[in-house]
């Protein structure tokens, strides 16, 4: 290419890149000198009256439960109370002035000073954090434009403030600002604040008074003295007060005085509705994670929430009621949390026994962590069945035994078993073999296994743990332990916890719609194989007797924590996911009550309540599920060693489980061969008849709770020796057992 063609090109690309930033430069021009102007006349009509410009971003949150019921609002317009600026003390229009617009009196409505600093600022930390305005500029922020952060709204914010100051004088300007502005606790202007948080008029707020409610105006929330941090609360206080001392509003004397003044708060004034709060609550703190407070106290926003309003009202009462009858037991608060386990909607919450109770009641117990006790058993049995460290064939030892060289767990009644299967051992939560699961298991996998389930409390540091976590020594939130629950209850997926289904914007826009994501965290036959033990009655009744029955035969598991500080029961269907928690706030021990007695109640009469508004559904073993028999040979003597003195009265006894094992992991099926029944075996007379012929196959009744005798047939073994089989149902999943029962020992072949 010769050396003309080079030139050519050259000055044609210089040419091009000249017109390009020519382009860029006209287009930016135009927009600067366009927008001025198209803001002025859209937003004209609302800068025609201090009333207009003060109301036209008025607006609340209103929560709706999921049938479209209002139950609840936040930062409602109607509270709002105007003053005129004659009515408000001078020492909060000095106050405010002083620490958030101390030119406020000189500038246009707008400081090039501020607004350069805080775009240095800005560009320095590479976003928008520093806005420079003024208080003619929030005014503009709060009632005309919205909170969004951009340089062009700043320039429609610059704009529209320098009309505002061409309208109205600074001390109308200041008046609309002060009864417009956000003071916290959903408390819109100073009229409604002095009232929320001083209990007063306006016009009678002292000089600290005045200084600490121009101190939370950055963030309502967070210097809030009622609901915030009161320490950083007194420190913006103690600033608002220096300003106003530098730039002569108070004397020395007057500071000094206003430094010492102990402030008294409000105590009667509530600002939120009654039903629900606790789950409000978390609603709003939602929100404001997503959106910021400012934000949403303008929104308008219409939130659907997950939240059944006739179930809230049921639960609320049972709890109260349940909590009531325990008093006596030294139990005075409770928490109760119901969730859609297909979902994980929470469709009911309830975070203490009596919102108002002035010792404890405004805390959320139910997303205040506390030790589960027992009920964490079945998270480290399903990472043991999860990893095929266990399988329901492998046989847990309930004997004396040192965990790592130092730790000694006991069971409940301080009695051992000997060894047993699985089953047994987890349905009656038995804490020997749940430390030995847990030893084969490792605390660092249990630690990742709950992060993988939604606990959030435990960590990843397992020196702060040790066996004994297996026990619930570690603390989780009952929310989150339900939502564990309701994973079981989902064939082993997991759905975040979800409390918003919709919002709307004041327009009807719908803004927002939960997602609704699930991830297999547990292998569906793992998780079939938790609901078929946790729902056996009949291998529950070893420890709990009837006291964890419930007319559907849910799945369900207890925990109490050590000297009774803490009950919980959490038990499932494959449509709900119920937990209960009963204690005291301040780990007080309880009388002697247990997750089986305390929450247990309470818990049934929610499971059966609810499950008769939903479609009945019951556990479906997947295709990743067989059954194969199980055998195991006892004695009396794992009853109890205190009674094994003398071993030859102990009576041999063959138990036949046909028990569900993930496919793949079955052991071969076993017989007992000195045990095996004559081919025509007798069948003993049961209630209800029997002609005593050969029956082609055993009876499967529904569970009962006792009512009927379990069929038995009498047999003899080819030794001569006679035996007796007993069929014994169980649950709706679990397979039947057959216990052999014979006068001469036993020879088990697996």
């Amino acid at each position: 290419m010769s050396k003309d063609h080079i030139a050519k090109d050259a000055k044609f690309y210089r040419t091009k890149q000249k017109r390009f930033i020519l382009t860029l430069i006209l287009g930016f021009v135009c927009f600067f000198v366009l927008l001025p102007f198209l803001t002025y006349f859209y937003f004209a009509p609302d800068l025609t009256s201090k009333e207009t410009i003060m109301n036209r971003n008025d607006s609340g949150v209103i929560l709706l439960d999921r049938n479209n019921h209002p139950f609840f609002s936040f930062y409602q317009a109607k509270n709002k109370l105007f003053v005129p600026l004659a009515d408000i003390a001078p020492f909060l229009q000095e106050s405010v002035v002083a620490v958030e617009d101390r030119d406020f009196y000189t500038h246009p409505g707008f400081s090039f000073k501020s607004i350069l600093r805080a775009f240095i600022a800005n560009f320095s930390k590479g976003s928008i954090s520093q806005g420079g305005s003024t208080l003619t500029q929030q005014l503009v922020k709060n009632s005309i434009l919205s909170s969004k952060k951009s340089y062009a709204r700043k320039y429609q914010e610059v704009v529209l403030a320098e009309e505002i100051e061409r309208k109205f004088t600074k001390k109308e300007i200041l008046e609309m600002y002060l009864n417009s502005v956000y003071f916290g606790e959903g408390a819109f202007g100073v009229g409604e604040a002095s009232q929320v948080y001083f209990g007063k008029p306006a016009k009678e707020l002292t000089l600290a008074e005045s200084a600490m409610l121009a101190g939370l105006l950055p963030s309502p929330t967070t210097y809030s003295p009622i609901s915030g941090d009161a320490r950083k609360a007194k420190s913006r206080q103690l600033l608002v007060l220096k300003d106003m001392l530098d730039q002569g509003y108070i004397s020395n004397v007057l500071y000094s005085k206003a430094v010492q003044e102990q402030l008294k708060y409000n105590p009667t004034k509530e600002t939120i509705n009654s039903l629900a709060p606790h789950y409000a609550l978390m609603v709003r703190d939602e929100l404001i994670k997503k959106y910021g407070e400012e934000q949403i106290t303008r929104s308008g926003f219409k939130v659907k929430t997950s939240l059944d309003k006739d179930w809230q009202e049921y639960t609320e009462k049972t709890l109260t009621d349940g909590v009531d009858k325990l008093e006596r037991n030294k139990v005075s608060n409770g928490a109760a949390v119901i969730i859609d386990p297909k979902t994980g909607e929470i469709r009911a919450l309830v975070g203490s026994k009596d919102w108002y109770d002035t010792s404890f009641g405004k805390v959320n117990m139910a997303t205040s962590p506390r030790q589960p006790g027992s009920s964490f058993k079945p998270i480290v049995y399903t990472d043991a069945l999860q990893k095929r460290i266990i399988t329901p064939g492998t046989i847990l030892h309930d004997t004396p035994t040192t965990f790592g060289g130092t730790y000694n767990p006991q069971d409940y009644d301080h009695k051992t078993r000997g060894d047993m299967t699985l089953r047994r051992a987890l349905a009656n939560s038995l804490n020997i073999p749940a430390v030995e699961v847990m030893s084969k298991v490792g605390v660092d996998d249990v630690l990742g296994w709950s992060k993988q389930l939604g606990i959030t409390t435990l960590g990843s540091d397992a020196s702060n743990y040790g066996y004994s976590l297996v026990l619930g020594s570690g603390e989780v939130p009952l929310v989150e332990m339900t939502n564990v629950y309701a994973t079981f209850a989902n064939y082993g997926k997991r759905n975040d916890i979800t409390t918003i289904l919709e919002i709307k914007d004041k327009q009807n826009n719908i803004i927002y719609s939960a997602p609704h994501n699930s991830d297999q965290v547990i292998d569906e036959s793992v998780a079939y194989i938790l609901s078929s033990i946790l729902s056996d009655n009949g291998a529950k009744q070893e420890t709990f007797g009837n006291a964890l029955s419930n007319r559907y035969n849910a799945a369900v598991k207890t925990g109490t924590t050590e000297n009774y500080t803490d009950a919980l029961t959490l038990g499932y269907l494959p449509n709900l996911a119920v937990g209960v928690w009963v204690g005291n706030n301040d780990h007080r021990s309880m009388d002697n009550i247990a997750g089986a007695l305390g929450p247990a109640p309470i818990w049934r009469t929610l499971m059966d309540h609810f499950e008769t508004e939903l479609p009945k559904e019951t556990f479906i073993k997947p295709d990743g599920v067989v059954n194969v028999s199980l055998c195991t040979y006892k004695t009396n003597s794992d009853k109890d060693n205190k009674d094994n003195k003398d071993e030859k009265k102990d009576k041999p006894t063959v138990v036949i489980q046909t028990e569900n094992f993930i496919k793949g992991t079955e052991p071969t099926s076993c017989t007992a061969e000195s045990l095996t029944p004559s081919v025509s075996p007798t069948v003993s007379p049961t209630p209800g008849g029997g002609d005593g012929s050969t029956p082609t196959q055993f009876p499967s009744p529904a569970p009962t709770r006792g009512e009927t005798p379990a069929p038995t047939l009498i047999a003899t073994s080819p030794t001569g020796a006679p035996i007796t089989i007993t069929i014994t149902p169980t649950s709706s999943i679990a397979p039947p057992s057959i216990t052999i029962t014979s006068s001469q020992p036993a020879k088990l072949v697996h």
